[in-house]
């Protein structure tokens, strides 16, 4: 959602890099390219406004033109206030003193109350808690029976007493709901409300009227980031005329502007509090604007991204491989590789693990090119393989290759392939396990390896010796010197996209050119 507005500010900065000094014309021209980088994000105008008022007041002060670096220093003020336009700190849910907690849902129909309702009780039944869901919407078609299939694909309770479908009074259920929770011990009320296309008096007079029935804890506006600026007029009209906590984002991997998502908090006074970005029900987290923040500037969200894998990966497991690699690398065997493989996918999608990761901003396009099947192509393989197989790949020759081939519909040169790259996989994390570190990615140095490692020559042979060999013709070796000088730190210090090489695990993902 936020690529367009990433790209841009991407730009600006590239313009500051290698300044030793700014003046206030490189000021002016890089609040002028922010200003317009917001305009065309569909960020609200006072926000913009706001924004870059902050920013030149910051930038033309004392802490930029005493600082080492301007450059950097500038970046850091836009991450600063892009965070305070996004809510500042992270807003967590108040719990109440004598359960149940209850949590009340409003919104427009459409915006995704309902599967949201659903996100949330897992996400809270996977902190500790024991939520119930609540259809209180009981007059949009099949509301009720879309609540019941979310919680149950969910695995936590619901409260339906009413069919729907305009039969029920909504009030009563909400009312009902709590006695139903204190009886079979809910920590967590969740209601789900009815929406509508549009703002009318019916609409709020309804949500107040369960508002004030169950006294809520939190109230959490569900806005769909997709729809613009109307995002932020309805916003402002339910917290006149209902009055809301939080706000919770939802359709946060659409391809809008989402302009309206970096709005809201600032426009309404009431921070974003947790994000849906995706269609399945683990896509859902709280929401923090540093991380948010530091995404869109291309630095990427190595916390979230560690906090995966900590849900994801077991400690007794990664000891386990651990020990495994440290004795040597045949210790390491196919299935352990498919075992990981298999946790990874855990995580979810693997294009969005990559884009999570510092500096892959440069490379968006082909991330969101990859084939994300590839990793079952590549379990069918290993899973068409015999135990002993499994063990040792280096027993697989021609004929055992042709009827794994066979086994697990790839072509035979699939398979060699992916006994090759297990083999230096399979070096590189006996490698790191021994403490000797990283390899470089393939065509970007100094970057961590992911395949294997290293720029490698025709025949598959690295280089040895203390450095490569430069031609005897002046005008080529001074053309390979300024070659070499370019991968190595990019005009203005950054790594040329055109450059960069995909290591061959994710280039064989990619659609064929």
């Amino acid at each position: 959602m936020f690529d367009t507005l990433s790209d841009r500010l991407a730009n600006t900065f590239r313009n500051l890099r290698g300044k030793g000094r700014l003046s206030e014309a490189d000021i002016d021209a890089t609040a002028r390219e922010i200003r317009v980088a917001l305009l065309e994000a569909d960020v609200a105008l006072p926000v913009v406004r706001s924004f870059i008022k902050q920013i030149k007041e910051r930038a033309q002060g004392a802490e930029v033109s005493r600082a080492l670096n301007p450059a950097q220093q500038v970046i850091k003020i836009v991450n600063e206030e892009l965070v305070g336009i996004l809510g500042g700190e992270t807003r967590r849910l108040r719990f109440a003193k004598t359960p149940p907690t209850v949590i009340l849902l409003a919104g427009l129909q459409g915006a995704g109350k309902t599967t949201l309702a659903g996100k949330l009780g897992r996400w809270l039944a996977s902190q500790g808690h024991t939520p119930l869901l609540v259809a209180c919407d009981l007059q949009r078609p099949n509301a009720v029976n879309q609540l019941s299939v979310v919680a149950e694909r969910a695995g936590v309770a619901v409260f339906a007493p009413e069919p729907g479908n305009g039969v029920g009074d909504p009030v009563k259920v909400a009312e009902d709901s709590l006695t139903h929770a204190r009886d079979k011990q809910h920590d967590v009320v969740i209601v789900d409300t009815a929406g509508r296309l549009g703002i009318d008096e019916e609409m709020m007079r309804q949500a107040a009227d369960i508002r004030d029935a169950v006294s809520p804890d939190e109230v959490l506006f569900v806005v769909d980031a997709m729809i613009g600026q109307d995002a932020v007029s309805t916003a402002e009209a339910f917290r006149d005329g209902v009055g809301f906590d939080g706000v919770v984002l939802a359709k946060l991997d659409g391809d809008a502007r989402g302009g309206a998502a970096l709005s809201i908090a600032h426009v309404t006074g009431r921070q974003i509090m947790f994000a849906s970005n995706g269609e399945k029900l683990e896509d859902f987290d709280a929401f923090h604007p540093d991380r948010m923040a530091s995404r869109i500037l291309g630095m990427g969200d190595m916390l979230t991204l560690i906090e995966q894998a900590e849900r994801t990966f077991s400690q007794q497991e990664a000891e386990q491989l651990a020990s495994k690699l440290a004795k040597g690398p045949k210790e390491f065997t196919l299935d352990d590789f498919l075992a990981q493989m298999e946790q990874v996918r855990k995580m979810g999608s693997i294009s969005k693990l990559l884009s999570m990761m510092p500096g892959m901003g440069q490379i968006r396009e082909q991330i969101n090119n990859l084939d994300e099947r590839e990793v079952d192509r590549t379990a069918a393989i290993i899973k068409s393989m015999t135990p002993g197989e499994r063990t040792d790949p280096k027993i697989i020759n021609g004929s055992r290759r042709a009827r794994i081939a066979r086994g697990s519909g790839v072509e035979v040169s699939a398979v060699k392939n992916l006994v090759e790259r297990f083999f230096e996989a399979r070096k590189m994390m006996s490698k790191m396990a021994q403490g000797g570190g990283m390899p470089a990615m393939p065509g970007v140095p100094g970057m961590p390896g992911m395949g294997g490692g290293g720029v490698r020559r025709k025949g598959g042979k690295q280089k040895k010796g203390k450095g490569a060999r430069r031609s005897g013709n002046p005008m080529k070796r001074q053309a390979e010197e300024r070659a070499a000088a370019l991968r190595r730190s990019g005009e203005d210090g950054q790594i040329d996209p055109s450059d960069f090489e995909l290591p061959p695990e994710f280039k064989d993902m990619l659609p064929p050119q």
